[in-house]
C-alpha cells in the first residue's frame, strides 16, 4: 500500500472533537510517497520540449513562466517545511516527520512555529528553544505555563528529545513515524502529571539518547491531549496540530 505524504503537516490543520480526538483535515497539498524503491516524489516541473520552430502560443508561455518563477513547486508553510525540502524540491516519507517535530515544540511551549508579534530573539519556535535543553536545569522554563505544573517532567523532557530527532538535519536521521507512535505510548505510561518524574518504570522502544536518564521512546500523547484540553478552556474553540496548504514563502 502506498504511502501518503502530508506535504504541510502544522498544527492549524488538525482539528479535535468534544473528546480531544485529533481529525486531521485539508489534504489539499499531499502526495502519494515514492515507489519502485525510489527514495523521494519530486516536485520539481520538467522544462517543455522546445525546438527553434517551436511555436510560442499562450499555453508554452504560462507553461514557462510557472517553471520560471513556480519551478520547484516548494509547497507548505513557513516554519513547518523540512529543510531538505525547501532546497531540493524532493519530497520523503521523512518530510513530514519535520514537520512534526515543530508541533510537538508547539505543544510543549504553547508557542506557534512563528510569532512576529514577539521580540525578535522569540519570534522562531525553533530557535528559541534551544536555551533550554532538555536535560538542563533550565528545560522547564520553557513549557506552556497554562500547564501550571500538571505534567510529568520526564514525559516533557522526552517530548523534547523526541522533537529534536524529529528535527535532524538530514530526513535518513529523522525516526520513522511509526517509531514516533511506539514513543509516544510509552510515554504515556507516566502517570505523575505534577510537573515531577513519574514513576512508572518504562522499557524503551527506540533508543533516543543514550546519556539520558532511562528515557525512552518520547513524546506525551497522554499529556498533549490534557495540554490541549488546557488551552481549550483558556481559547474556546481552536483548531489544533498538523496542516493546511499555503505556498511557502
Amino acid at each position: 500500500m502506498s504511502r501518503v505524504i502530508y506535504r504541510d503537516f502544522k498544527a492549524s490543520n488538525v482539528l479535535l472533537d468534544e473528546e480531544f480526538r485529533p481529525k486531521l483535515s485539508d489534504f489539499g497539498l499531499a502526495r502519494e510517497g515514492p515507489s519502485d524503491n525510489r527514495t523521494h516524489v519530486t516536485t520539481a516541473l520538467a522544462l517543455p520540449d522546445l525546438h527553434m520552430n517551436m511555436k510560442l502560443n499562450n499555453s508554452v508561455l504560462a507553461y514557462l513562466f510557472i517553471y520560471l518563477f513556480c519551478g520547484d513547486q516548494v509547497m507548505g508553510t513557513h516554519g513547518y517545511a523540512a529543510p531538505d525540502y525547501v532546497e531540493t524540491g524532493h519530497l520523503t516519507t521523512k518530510s513530514d516527520v519535520w514537520s512534526f517535530g515543530v508541533v510537538l515544540y508547539e505543544i510543549l511551549t504553547g508557542r506557534r512555529a512563528m510569532e512576529r508579534n514577539r521580540p525578535r530573539n522569540q519570534q522562531k519556535l525553533l530557535d528559541w528553544v534551544k536555551q533550554f535543553p532538555s536535560q538542563s536545569g533550565k528545560f522547564s522554563m520553557m513549557i506552556d505555563p497554562r500547564l501550571e505544573n500538571k505534567y510529568s517532567l520526564l514525559a516533557a523532557r522526552e517530548v523534547a528529545v523526541l522533537a529534536d530527532l524529529c528535527l535532524s538535519k538530514f530526513a535518513r536521521e529523522r525516526p520513522k513515524m511509526s517509531e514516533v507512535v511506539e514513543s509516544l505510548k510509552q510515554a504515556m505510561q507516566y502517570k505523575d502529571l505534577d510537573g515531577q518524574v513519574g514513576a512508572v518504570e518504562v522499557t524503551p522502544s527506540v533508543d533516543l539518547n543514550d546519556n539520558t536518564e532511562q528515557e525512552s521512546g518520547v513524546a506525551s500523547a497522554r499529556r498533549r491531549m490534557l495540554h490541549l484540553e488546557n488551552l481549550g478552556k483558556n481559547i474556546g474553540g481552536r483548531k489544533f496540530v498538523l496542516m493546511k496548504a499555503r505556498n511557502q514563502t
